[in-house]
């Protein structure tokens, strides 16, 4: 049969012979869904999960995070990432920004991996569609890390000290992971499997964000001691786009439409899945009711769990990752948090700790265990390279995986803590105490619905309307009912 001319490669500038249609259109998708992960999916679930003071805040530190990342992406940090080598860790900096560039077909340079006498074993990453396709699928994997990692700080830190943090801690912590791992640096050549960010993402973003949480100090004593989500319908809806969204970040990895990307996908429900069954059956067998955010947590915690194997395991071993990553940091957060005075010193907003830098350091070494041969040899760029489980080399990925961890979890702690420094030198890390008493009103002067109450100070040329629709000042000596008078 013939092939429509609209689909040949060659008839045009635009359709070249090394263009895969199917391949690029993929990828877009794939970077799609992973950006709604984040916009709108991360800022409406951080809006709904926090309480209703910091709802604006919240949301706002995850959509500014998103924009800044792409201006900081394309001007430097893309080659910073995948570009040529200028350490064994990291990328020359430099734009990704011009026709010549962004048009031809896609490649990472420094990808060729050699045997040790200087023979090529794989050849250099070049998937079939333009480059512009690959800096804007990284970009988001980048933006998305920064998000995950403002879920530790919600509800303290000051906004312009975030608005400088963005940008640095993408420049000298993100793009260092991503290069040793994804760029060709020494992790990739070395054989450490992180199929789709279980370290580069995920341990990252967990490990930086409990490290700026402990820069930034605790939220307010009330806001500890209670901080209910102000909406739970919401809080499920931003969780659906980010279990949906998942389908583009694990299945997009391959750089390819091909039968590693389907695995990928698929596993990722299964862990996602069972994941969030184990969370809430033990949620009902200790605390005897199914908690809705527990859920969410388990959800998280399986997608997290399963991103550095997606496409290295079987079903089967994607079902043992999901029990794991719904007990283990059930555990870490419900019993070992609460015991050990470290964890209860630092506040940690929504857990991203136990939720993604748990989960992510669990799934990288199960990945480790259960990476199987035929599946490894369809994406790594290590021949024979397997899990232990599998025998041969696969005893000494475990030890790889822990080492890379290690570097992941090492760099993390201390660069977070140098930016952290340097910024509250010229911008203080935290809120004022009226901003913290008061929330949204006093950082944005906006409010996240048209009710008054948590946090507020009562305003009477806001919250008073009289019958002539004219602001006045309520004359009654006792507070509107159901309202909390903040003195």
């Amino acid at each position: 049969m013939s092939v429509p001319i609209a689909y040949q490669g060659g008839t045009s500038a635009a359709v070249p012979d090394w263009l895969n249609k199917g391949d690029n259109s993929w990828q877009m998708i794939s970077a799609t869904l992973v950006g709604l992960q984040s916009v709108p999916g991360l800022v409406i679930l951080y809006g709904s999960i926090v309480k209703k003071k910091w709802a604006v805040n919240s949301a706002f530190m995850a959509l500014y995070a998103f924009a800044a990342v792409i201006i900081c992406w394309v001007t430097w940090a893309y080659k910073m990432s995948f570009g040529d080598k200028l350490l064994p860790f990291w990328g020359k900096a430099g734009p990704a920004l011009g026709q010549k560039f962004l048009i031809k077909q896609a490649a990472l340079p420094e990808t060729t991996h050699y045997h040790e006498d200087g023979s090529l074993e794989t050849a250099m990453i070049t998937p079939f569609y333009p480059m512009a396709s690959m800096v804007w699928f990284q970009c988001v994997f980048a933006a998305i890390t920064v998000i995950l990692l403002a879920g530790s700080v919600l509800g303290r830190m000051n906004i312009k000290a975030w608005m400088a943090f963005v940008p640095l801690w993408l420049t000298f912590s993100y793009t260092v992971g991503a290069f040793s791992l994804w760029g060709g640096g020494f992790l990739f050549h070395w054989g450490v499997m992180d199929y789709s960010g279980g370290y580069v993402i995920h341990l990252s973003s967990g490990i930086a964000g409990f490290t700026a949480a402990f820069w930034v100090g605790p939220r307010s004593t009330k806001d500890r001691e209670r901080f209910p989500p102000n909406n739970v319908i919401l809080m499920l809806a931003g969780a659906g786009l980010l279990w949906m969204g998942w389908a583009g970040f694990n299945g997009g990895d391959p750089y390819t439409a091909n039968i590693d990307s389907s695995m990928a996908v698929l596993n990722t429900n299964i862990c996602a899945a069972t994941s969030l069954l184990v969370w809430t059956w033990l949620d009902v067998i200790f605390f005897k009711k199914p908690s809705v955010i527990g859920a969410v947590q388990g959800m998280i915690t399986g997608l997290v769990c399963i991103t550095p194997g997606a496409g290295l395991v079987q079903g089967w071993a994607a079902i043992i990752m999901g029990i794991l990553s719904g007990s283990v940091p059930w555990f870490t957060m419900m019993i070992v948090h609460k015991r050990w005075p470290l964890l209860q010193k630092i506040d940690d907003t929504l857990g991203v700790f136990h939720t993604h830098a748990i989960a992510g350091l669990l799934g990288g070494v199960l990945t480790g265990l259960f990476a199987e041969p035929t599946l490894c040899s369809l994406f790594l760029p290590v021949t024979n390279s397997r899990g232990g489980i599998y025998g041969g080399s696969g005893g000494i990925q475990i030890l790889k995986q822990l080492v890379g961890a290690g570097f992941i979890i090492g760099w993390n702690v201390v660069v977070t803590s140098i930016i952290c420094v340097v910024i509250d030198k010229v911008i203080p890390l935290r809120m004022s105490e009226e901003q913290l008493l008061i929330g949204d009103d006093a950082v944005h002067g906006e409010e996240a619905y048209a009710l008054w109450g948590d946090g507020e100070k009562y305003d009477s040329s806001k919250h008073d309307i009289d019958s002539d629709n004219r602001l006045h000042h309520r004359t009654t000596t006792t507070a509107s009912s159901g309202a909390t008078q903040i003195v």
